[in-house]
């Protein structure tokens, strides 16, 4: 017993060193702090967050209000779970624009190089106009759409024959990994111009390590939040981070060593897209974006600022992380709303009938024409963001938001999850799944998800907000159209709709299904369409 209270006492006394000044700043303040739970010493309140802690600030924001204030470890935690809060904390986010340190950030995102974590600077501004000039323009994105419209044709095509092998009748899909491998292979052929992915099984093993990266990168890890026990790594995340680091950077170092193994104009040829047959298109339409990287890289003269290997890395580490869990996740929910309303399911299949018909898939080009699809997708954004908590943001300044303050080093945590649920702004069964409200005459009309409505605000805003909100809208609407229009579905098992299992797992960054979506699709188009796929 005595080891024990000998390294509790050790701990409080480093506690109270490090808080020493914060303490006695802490009587002179004239404005309170925003109201929250007490927590234990040291800890805070870093052992009630629970499995859902999005839902345990929601539930705290019922009784404190809807900005709260926690102590978690040594740190000052501020949590808006209402619009009108997020608003008034972010209309002018220069006050939020840096980054809090983060043990992931360190060892999993090459020391705060990536994108999501770099510091406010020139190199985070020179690496997000690169995405935005070369990544995640409309130019950009339009100049490889067959590349996304040949990963959709296989997507389509690997449904319908598992329903040619069961002889006509409804087979049972994992429509999680389905939608992952239609995604991380068109994410792919964006980056390096073909696809990486050729089997079931390699798509699981990185479907899993992105679930793993995660997961990590949005633990609440203790040693961000008590100094000096760091080393101690208690939960041992730091030592699972340090392995999937190393495994994320073999598979990046293996895609860019792959592209350079052949010669420039080589790659060029090899870099036309697969239509979905196994046939090429001939020559891309657009370069992908390593050889646009590396184009920058060769022609930067060694000058200050130039493109690394290392910033290519956290470019695609970004990418392919972001990229393919969201949508996948948002893909998911909408289907399995979908199932669980057939009435909205028919009532979108009707939609895309008219605007595509029958007799081919759907196309990008189709997707402004569909606006009960996209009031689909905004209520699942809603009720499901794939991410409920915000990548944390720290404080720069002192700052005071309705009458209370804000401290400088305090961490930002949006709670987009509660946000979407706010009965002030969603005064219409803020918990059901209703599409309208999105629609023309609805409450919600011309509301959209680009960070200017903060009752909605699945990507975040400000300039810190999602950098790939152009890239994961289309993919997500395109492969969401697609099932709904190929496919009419059903539950295996003789399951009905209401049967259907809607509990999330909260997974870090990202919320999950608890289950993933087993579902029964079965062909609706004409079928020389699966016969040309």
């Amino acid at each position: 017993m005595a080891p024990i209270l000998v390294l509790v006492s050790f701990f409080t006394l480093i506690f109270l060193l490090s808080n020493f000044q914060k303490l006695k700043k802490s009587k002179s303040r004239r404005r309170p702090l925003p109201p929250g739970p007490k927590g234990w010493p040291i800890l805070g309140y870093l052992p009630f967050l629970g499995p859902k802690p999005h839902q345990t600030f929601h539930a705290l924001s019922n009784t404190y209000g809807p900005l709260l204030h926690l102590r978690l470890g040594t740190v000052d935690v501020i949590v808006p779970c209402s619009a009108d809060m997020a608003s008034k904390l972010l209309r002018n986010d220069m006050n939020f624009i840096q980054r809090p340190p983060n043990s992931a950030a360190k060892h999993i995102a090459y020391n705060y190089m990536g994108l999501g974590f770099s510091p406010y600077g020139p190199r985070w501004r020179m690496l997000r106009k690169l995405c935005t000039l070369q990544l995640f323009s409309t130019k950009a994105l339009d100049g490889l759409q067959h590349a996304r419209r040949g990963e959709v044709s296989r997507f389509v095509r690997r449904l319908a024959e598992a329903n040619d092998r069961k002889n006509g009748s409804a087979a049972t899909v994992d429509v999680s990994s389905e939608i992952a491998a239609c995604v991380v292979n068109s994410l792919s052929q964006l980056l390096v111009g073909r696809r990486v992915f050729d089997d079931g099984e390699e798509v699981k093993e990185f479907k899993e390590m992105i679930m793993d990266l995660m997961y990590l990168t949005g633990a609440f890890h203790v040693g961000d939040f008590v100094p000096g026990i760091g080393w101690l790594d208690p939960q041992g995340l730091v030592k699972r981070m340090k392995r999937l680091h190393r495994n994320f950077d073999d598979f990046l170092n293996k895609v860019i060593e792959d592209y350079r193994g052949t010669t420039r104009s080589d790659n060029e040829k090899k870099a036309s897209v697969d239509d979905g047959k196994g046939n090429e298109e001939g020559t891309n339409r657009r370069r992908n974006l390593l050889s646009v990287l590396l184009d920058l890289k060769e022609n930067a003269d060694g000058k200050d600022g130039s493109l690394k290997d290392i910033d290519i890395k956290t470019l695609f580490q970004d990418v392919f992380a972001a990229g393919s869990d969201t949508t996948t996740i948002t893909a998911e929910w909408t289907l399995a709303e979908l199932i669980r309303h057939p009435d909205m399911l028919a009532r979108a299949q009707a939609e895309l009938d008219d605007v595509v018909g029958r007799n081919r898939l759907v196309e990008e080009s189709d997707l402004p024409n569909l606006p009960y699809l996209q009031a689909v997708l905004k209520e699942t954004f809603r009720l499901h963001p794939p991410g409920p908590l915000s990548v944390p943001r720290m404080a720069v300044a002192d700052c005071e938001v309705g009458g209370y303050l804000i401290p400088k080093g305090s961490n930002l945590l949006l709670n987009v999850w509660a946000i979407g649920r706010d009965p002030e702004v969603w005064p219409d069964e803020p918990l059901e799944f209703r599409p309208d409200r999105f629609l023309p005459g609805g409450r919600h009309e011309g509301v959209e998800v680009r960070g200017n409505h903060f009752g909605l605000v699945p990507f975040g805003a400000g300039r810190r907000m999602c950098a790939g909100i152009n890239l994961g809208l289309r993919m997500v609407h395109l492969v969401t159209a697609t099932m709904m229009h190929s496919f009419d579905w059903s539950l295996p098992n003789g399951l009905q709709p209401c049967d259907l299992d809607m509990e999330e797992k909260f997974n870090g960054l990202t919320l999950h299904r608890i289950e993933p979506l087993l579902a029964c699709p079965l062909p609706r188009l004409a079928p020389h369409v699966y016969q040309n796929l």
